[in-house]
Order: C-alpha cells, then sequence, then structure tokens
C-alpha cells in the first residue's frame, strides 16, 4: 500500500512474523532454549552479532512480535516486554540508577510503584523526593546535581490526578535526567507521553492492553539504545521477562485495544455524566469533564478521558462498603481495564499501606471508590451504580 497504515490496522497486524508454515494467527513458541547450527554461531549470538534467539528470558519469536505490535503502536524505537507491571517499572528505576543518584517523583502513585520509590530505592543508597506533580514549581525545586530520573503517572491512580507531561518533560530535559511515564490509565491509544517529550513510557500489560483478565504482563519503551543498553541488559540477568504464552495473550489483546477502549470510554463518559450530580456522592472525577481539577491538562495531552471514574460517596468507609457491597454487575476486584466492570476501595486496597498523611494529602479518603468501566450495556451499568447509591444509609 501507498499509505501507512492507520493505528487500528496496525493493531492486527504489526510485528508479525510467520514461520515457514505461513500460519496466519501468530505462532505461540513455548520453548526454553533455540538451536544454533554450529559453534561459531552460538559464538556470534551471544556477541550480539547474530540476530537469532538465544533463550526465552532473552527473547523469542512471540515476545519479539508483542513488542515489535507495541513499540509501532506507541511510535517507539524499542520495547521490551517483562512478567508484570511491577516489573516493568522496577526495571525503570533499578537499570539505571546506582547508589548516591537521586530520583524525582510525583506522589500521587499506585501503591507499589510508591514502595519501590519511597522504600526500596533508598535500600540501596539512591535518594528520592516525592513531590506534588501539579506544580512544576515542586518539580524545579526539587532537582539536584545528582537527579537522573524524573517518574511519575496520569491520570494517577486512584484520583485522576493529571499531570503535565511537557511542563515536566521540559525541566527533565534541564536537568539531564530521564523523565519515565506510566501512562497505564489512559492507554496508548488516548496518550502518546512520548510525542509530550517523555523519554520512556511503561505499561502494567495486565490492564487495557490484555483486557480480559488473563494473564499478567508489562512492558518498558523508549530509545533503541535504552532498551538495549539499560533495560535489556537489566531485565536478561534478573529474570523479569514475560512468558511467551502471556505476550501471545497480550497480541490477541492488541487486536481489539482500540475498539475496547473507545466503547469502554464511551460508557465512563455517560455513567459519569449521568451520576455527578448524585446526592450520595460527594464528588465525582474524571479527566475531561470541565468540572475535573486540571481539565485544561486534559484537553491538552488526552484525546479521550479513559475508562476510570472515581467517586467519593458520603458515609466515609462505612458508606464506600455499602455501595460497594451492593454492586452486582460491577465486580469487586484491584484490576482495571478489564472487559468486566469493577470496582475498589483503596483505601483498604491498592493503597492500604499508604501513611494517613500520604492518604489525605493525596485525596484517597475513606469514601473514595474507584471505578474501572467495562464492555457491559451502559444503561445496566448506570442502574447498577444508582442501585448501589441507593443502599448507602448513612
Amino acid at each position: 500500500m501507498s499509505k501507512p497504515l492507520k493505528p487500528r490496522s496496525r493493531m492486527v497486524h504489526a510485528g508479525i512474523k510467520r514461520s515457514q508454515f505461513s500460519e496466519l494467527s501468530e505462532a505461540l513458541y513455548l520453548t526454553q532454549g533455540f538451536l544454533y547450527p554450529d559453534a561459531e554461531t552460538a559464538e556470534a549470538r551471544f556477541k550480539g552479532e547474530n540476530e537469532g534467539f538465544i533463550y526465552a528470558r532473552y527473547g523469542s519469536p512471540t515476545v519479539s512480535m508483542f513488542q515489535d505490535r507495541i513499540a509501532d503502536l506507541e511510535g517507539a524505537e524499542a520495547a521490551f516486554a517483562t512478567a508484570s507491571g511491577m516489573a516493568a517499572m522496577n526495571a525503570c528505576m533499578f537499570s539505571q540508577l546506582s547508589a548516591g543518584d537521586h530520583v524525582v517523583a510525583s506522589r500521587a502513585l499506585f501503591g507499589s510503584c510508591l514502595h519501590i520509590i519511597d522504600i526500596l530505592l533508598p535500600r540501596f543508597g539512591i535518594q528520592t523526593t516525592l513531590v506534588d506533580g501539579r506544580s512544576l514549581d515542586a518539580w524545579r525545586a526539587a532537582v539536584q546535581p545528582n537527579t537522573k530520573v524524573f517518574f511519575l503517572e496520569t491520570p494517577a491512580n486512584p484520583t485522576l490526578e493529571l499531570i503535565d507531561i511537557a511542563g515536566v518533560a521540559e525541566i527533565a530535559r534541564k536537568a539531564n535526567a530521564c523523565l519515565v511515564v506510566d501512562n497505564v490509565f489512559a492507554t496508548p491509544i488516548f496518550q502518546h507521553p512520548l510525542e509530550l517529550g517523555a523519554d520512556v513510557v511503561m505499561y502494567s500489560a495486565t490492564k487495557h492492553i490484555d483486557g480480559q483478565g488473563r494473564c499478567l504482563g508489562g512492558v518498558v519503551l523508549g530509545t533503541q539504545e535504552f532498551i538495549t543498553d539499560k533495560i535489556e541488559a537489566y531485565c536478561r540477568h534478573t529474570g523479569a521477562a514475560i512468558s511467551p504464552f502471556n505476550a501471545w495473550v497480550m497480541l490477541k489483546g492488541m487486536e481489539t485495544l482500540d475498539l475496547r477502549c473507545r466503547a469502554q470510554t464511551d460508557s465512563a463518559e455517560f455513567i459519569a455524566d449521568q451520576v455527578s450530580d448524585h446526592p450520595k456522592i460527594n464528588k465525582l472525577l474524571y479527566p475531561t469533564r470541565s468540572d475535573h481539577p486540571q481539565y485544561e491538562i486534559a484537553k491538552k495531552q488526552m484525546e479521550r478521558g479513559g475508562t476510570v471514574i472515581a467517586v467519593e460517596v458520603k458515609g466515609g468507609q462505612e458508606g464506600a462498603f455499602k455501595f460497594l457491597n451492593a454492586l452486582n454487575i460491577f465486580k469487586l476486584s484491584n484490576n482495571l481495564g478489564d472487559a468486566k466492570s469493577l470496582a475498589t476501595h483503596p483505601a483498604t486496597t491498592t493503597h492500604q499501606k499508604v501513611s494517613l498523611e500520604m492518604k489525605e494529602a493525596l485525596g484517597i479518603s475513606l469514601g473514595l471508590v474507584r471505578l474501572s468501566v467495562g464492555l457491559e450495556d451502559p444503561q445496566d451499568l448506570l442502574d447498577d451504580i444508582r442501585d448501589a447509591l441507593d443502599a448507602i444509609t448513612v
């Protein structure tokens, strides 16, 4: 074809490597190792002079197809798939940091990401500073001569706080620091951090990329140099690589990623508009609603608001639990981005170990509930939410 393929077409076809059997669906290569025709070829592969495969921990044809497809979609030079989203985040940090280095991160982070930044990195002599990511002045003020990495997620889990990626990227460039963006909530469909100046993008592929609650996976995307010299070198020796089977599931998930995300976002927008003024709700947060505190940032860097809604119900934890326990279609789970609609209570699950002071600073109240909108009929979901809100009697 003379014209380049559009994203939906590339999500079906990009990266395919067919065997001599010319299979239609991507082949699943379940093997730990690979054979060499001679000793010279084995030596060349270990030197990096031959492009063949060595060992499944280093890569496989199935994993390579997933990496090539997601890199094509993201507009990245290269990608490396990991065993989980947290393996991806861990690799982004430890692959490029040493004792004496400094990290600046937004304080609004997923609980496990916060644990790595606030607990694990300092154990290895790496200094960390958490900032109010909404304030560009806070990012500037936190920079030190030894600052090597900036890390943020936007929209943030679970309050959907937004951060100006382009603004932070400019500060990172001046500090000669690497900006890593966790783009899980926005998805590769609705936000493009590399185009906004980020150096590295990471995902928990467990979420929207699989999208059907089947497998764990993660992926890191950036320049070929960064992926080869930092991420591959680290993950190959620490065992964080994704399994071929999980990579195959992610390939299948990518075929419908655009369709699913758009349909789920249609429903999320509909639900947010319908329940925002419900008397049992103190506050509703959705990035592309004009009442979101960072609405202008959402308009600037997100194509649409995504599949997640945050609501603070009346009655604190008691009200939140009554609401959650009364849900029927929405299932209680700490996952998100699934075809099934899911709900969780962040203060007692994903952010349970975050200090009370930090929860208050982040806006993670005892009444906050995170809703991940799935593929069910939006009217059914709306009715389910309204019935559950009626169960709040406090």
